[in-house]
């Protein structure tokens, strides 16, 4: 009895990773395969497949590529029928892991197939519960508001919570001021500019612009970069100078030590926004992507109005700052941030803000990972009959 995972960016890929581990405490010799990327790679799956080129951003330009996504979906798929898992598990990525989900079930039925978080049927297509219910045994999803969409069409679901703040120990602001040469109330400014290349080139500038813009107007901010490892490379590439007026922080084991260590973050929009609130810390939120993929999304698929989980699960309200498409502009950034800069009491206000609209998303019980790694044993001792 095995199991075989496929995680196509570097979130699912982080998840894959936590929930192999915990299935590994409960099951150590639990069969295990998987095409995934460098979290997975780091506790011995190694992938057989480069999956990198699914590191895009949007709707029109997964379509430039949708050659090599249809080629990549076959070669996983020959993958996992090659090796015969009992249970695969296909992390996040909607698009990608259905055409995945749809040729293992068209030529091994018999393999069960797991969805590990779901399409966000809540905010776009409501008609991707359908589609998924056809495809899948069993979704794994992180909210509660999730799991009526499938109630009709008789999908099994469990709700696990959110990954992000399972995973969102407290960090160590203090230490990690004393280890950089931070003074205790030096402002700092934490940039997290994406995780795929497409963020690298789309929003990672702009967010950077405003951090050098606050910096120009207040020299004593200390600036910090933190990058994803998954486009760290592309990253350097892009902006070879970035080390000149700030601090290029590429440490995981510090990741939530500088959120915690930090005045206020300019963040991509994304999971890293719920890791931020774990930490108690400030942020402005950036997005943007392809004009096609936007106009469809508004005016078609996306039904909320706002982007950051945060605000979405908080009646749709602003809470945290959004500047999405045309609205992202450096100067706008700069000046939203410069104001709570120069205002403490507004600060303090949006960090309590944050801090009650943060209690939307906290799941009870286990960590995300356990709970997840609990279900998927379950489908792998009902295909053994145990």
């Amino acid at each position: 009895m095995s199991l075989y995972f496929v995680a196509a960016e570097a979130s699912g890929d982080l998840l894959a990773r936590e929930v192999i581990e915990a299935v590994r405490r409960r099951l150590p010799d639990t069969g295990m395969d998987g095409t995934g990327g460098s979290e997975m790679a780091s506790i011995g799956i190694h992938s057989p497949i480069d999956i990198s080129p699914l590191s895009v951003l949007g709707l029109f330009e997964g379509l430039k590529i949708y050659r090599k996504v249809i080629e990549l979906a076959d070669a996983v798929a020959d993958d996992i029928c090659l090796k015969n898992p009992s249970v695969v598990v296909l992390v996040d990525s909607w698009g990608f892991m259905l055409r995945v989900a749809q040729r293992v079930r068209a030529r091994a039925p018999s393999i069960r197939l797991v969805k590990l978080i779901g399409p966000q049927v809540w905010a776009t297509r409501p008609g991707r519960a359908e589609t998924l219910a056809g495809t899948v045994d069993h979704l794994l999803c992180m909210h509660d508001i999730e799991a009526p969409f499938y109630e009709p069409f008789g999908l099994k679901v469990t709700v696990i919570g959110n990954p992000a703040l399972a995973r969102g120990e407290a960090g160590d602001g203090d230490a990690f001021r004393r280890a950089h040469g931070i003074r205790p109330d030096a402002p700092v400014i934490l940039v997290l500019p994406g995780s795929r290349r497409s963020e690298v080139a789309g929003v990672a500038p702009i967010l950077l612009d405003a951090a050098k813009q606050i910096k120009e107007q207040a020299p004593q901010i200390r600036v910090i970069v933190q990058p994803a490892a998954s486009i760290l490379e592309a990253f350097r590439t892009r902006f070879p100078d970035i080390e000149t007026w700030a601090d290029l922080h590429v440490d995981p084991s510090e990741r939530y030590d500088a959120m915690a260590a930090s005045t206020l973050a300019l963040a991509c929009s994304g999971t890293v926004t719920s890791e931020v609130a774990m930490q108690g810390t400030p942020m402005i939120v950036g997005y943007k992507t392809g004009w096609i993929t936007w106009a469809l999304a508004r005016g078609f698929l996306y039904k909320k109005v706002h982007i950051t989980l945060l605000n979405i699960l908080n009646g749709d309200i602003e809470i945290v700052p959004e500047f999405v498409q045309t609205r992202l502009d450096a100067d706008l950034v700069a000046a939203k941030a410069l104001s709570w800069l120069d205002n403490p009491e507004e600060l303090a206000a949006q960090r309590t803000r944050q801090k009650q609209a943060l209690k939307a998303l906290v799941h009870e019980g286990a960590p995300a990972a356990e709970i997840a790694a609990g279900a998927i044993l379950e489908e792998l001792a009902a295909v053994s009959g145990s």
